[in-house]
């Protein structure tokens, strides 16, 4: 169809976007369809509320810290718009050739009758979005007067013809998002009322009201709300629906999110095999982080930490792998050492934590974490059952140690070397075969986790030299520190 005759005869009927996105939202849910893919951990929360929102159509608000895929959520609203729909062809507001609102539209109409031309704008081109910036000015958002215009086609400043549409117009029929809404000036937050609420635009004194069909959806910080501005008042209560949301509350959901989200399956011929309880220390780290004293938890721990922590401790892998000429490998704890540098620049710390260092800090939640995935499926190096008659299933471990024993892993270590290293520890391997959940590919790993577990338990020392790691005898590793002084300094 190109034409508004055979848009009319086709029996087209206009609807408002709000009940369109209702529609399509009602379809889908009768026929299962998966409304918010890639959505995971608010199956029970935050979805629901969205649906109860767009099905009353309202407009809302996402509310909640950084990293909390509210972005990703509103973006998603524009799969609930319709494949296409018709406009009347070169209109900036996307006029309903059925119902024209702006000059342009009405005129084209009035002259050309059922031989209006007409186009056809997909759902991609209805979506609008603007992050809100200190400079955001009226003129973006809603548009303003161009005396250019108004010279070059011989007009007045009071023609309808002037008028220079901002973002909000020219998403007319559409869904538009401003993204930390806090930012936006209170002057400018202002100038959404009118939208909000009758649905109209005015633009500086002009006359004329342009009424608009358009579904707005914001997201904000609460942090924003002291630190940088506030939503001024009557623009909160013209939001229909403030929708909350949260960081995943269960490890599996945290998991799923990181597997979907980071870059684990490299270009090239080789292979880094992750073993899951690596995944647990890695997940377990934001969790750890998101209840640290020494983290500012107003400002929170994005999901974002966790993705490129991943994606670091796989290129730890396979440097180390292209290094030895092999093609695949597996993760191991030197690896995950080498995610430091993903922490250390998504974590605001408090007083306390700037006083340890950003560094410390972050080695501190991955000692944390290795203890805690650690527990998940050994006992406790530290419990009082070890106490009694060699009754710690550490114990032969420990005594290897005792005797003098150490255990050198440089990072770039070749995988058979690796291998035979960790086997000269007496009783380790026996102790990760006896826990039926570890495979047999992931023994190495695991294997190496146990000694790592058993330092940050005070039951082996470690020393961390560049790029060279060895655990040593507790006992021993502190009376070898004394041997630094020479027996001159203990003369009277």
């Amino acid at each position: 169809m190109k034409t508004l005759g055979e848009l009319r005869k086709s029996g087209y009927q206009s609807q408002s976007v709000k009940d369109e996105l209702r529609k399509n939202m009602i379809r889908k849910m009768k026929s299962d369809e998966e409304l918010f893919p890639g959505i995971l951990g608010y199956e029970k929360t935050v979805l629901p509320q969205l649906q109860n929102a767009i099905l009353a159509r309202h407009d809302i608000i996402l509310l909640g810290l950084r990293g909390q895929a509210k972005t990703r959520i509103l973006r998603l609203l524009a799969g609930f718009l319709d494949e296409t729909i018709p406009i009347i062809e070169g209109s900036e507001v996307n006029d309903d050739p059925l119902n024209p609102i702006s000059k342009y539209g009405r005129e084209l109409v009035a002259k050309h009758g059922d031989d209006t031309p007409i186009a056809w704008l997909n759902r991609e081109q209805r979506y609008g979005e603007k992050l809100a910036t200190p400079d955001t000015t009226v003129a973006d958002l809603i548009g303003d007067l161009d005396p250019i215009k108004a010279a070059s086609k011989k007009l007045t400043l009071a023609d309808e013809e002037v008028i220079n549409f901002g973002l909000i117009p020219r998403t007319n029929r559409g869904i538009f998002v401003i993204n930390e809404l806090p930012d936006l000036q209170p002057r400018i937050q202002v100038a959404l009322l009118n939208i909000m609420q009758e649905r109209d635009i005015q633009i500086r004194g002009f006359n004329v009201r342009i009424p608009l069909d358009v579904s707005l959806a914001f997201s904000a910080n609460p942090e924003d709300y002291t630190n940088r501005g506030n939503i001024i008042t009557p623009l909160k209560d013209r939001i229909d629906s403030q929708i909350i949301t949260h960081y995943p509350k269960e490890l599996k959901i945290a998991s799923q999110i990181t597997k979907q989200e980071a870059w684990s399956k490299r270009d090239g011929d080789t292979e880094v095999i992750i073993p899951e309880l690596y995944r647990d220390v890695l997940e377990y780290v934001a969790f750890e982080a998101r209840d640290s004293e020494y983290i500012d938890q107003k400002s929170g721990v994005s999901t974002r930490m966790t993705i490129t922590a991943m994606e670091q401790v796989i290129s730890a892998a396979e440097r180390r792998m292209i290094a030895g000429g092999e093609s695949s490998t597996q993760l191991r704890v030197t690896d995950l050492y080498y995610m430091i540098p993903a922490l250390t620049g998504k974590l605001e710390l408090v007083y306390e934590g700037e006083q340890e260092g950003a560094v410390n800090v972050a080695k501190h939640l991955l000692g944390k974490a290795i203890r805690r995935a650690f527990l998940d499926l050994f006992e406790d190096p530290s419990s009082k059952k070890g106490d009694d008659e060699g009754a710690s299933p550490y114990k032969n471990i420990l005594d290897w140690f005792a005797l003098g024993n150490s255990l050198e892993i440089p990072d770039l270590m070749p995988q058979n070397d690796y291998k035979k290293e960790l086997e000269r520890v007496d009783g380790l391997k026996k102790l990760v075969q006896e826990n039926s959940s570890i495979s047999e590919k992931d023994l190495l790993p695991v294997m190496d986790l146990v000694i790592e577990a058993l330092h940050q338990f005070s039951k082996l020392g470690k020393d961390d030299i560049d790029d060279h790691r060895s655990y040593s005898d507790m006992l021993g590793s502190m009376l070898g520190g004394m041997g630094d002084f020479e027996e001159d300094d203990f003369d009277l």
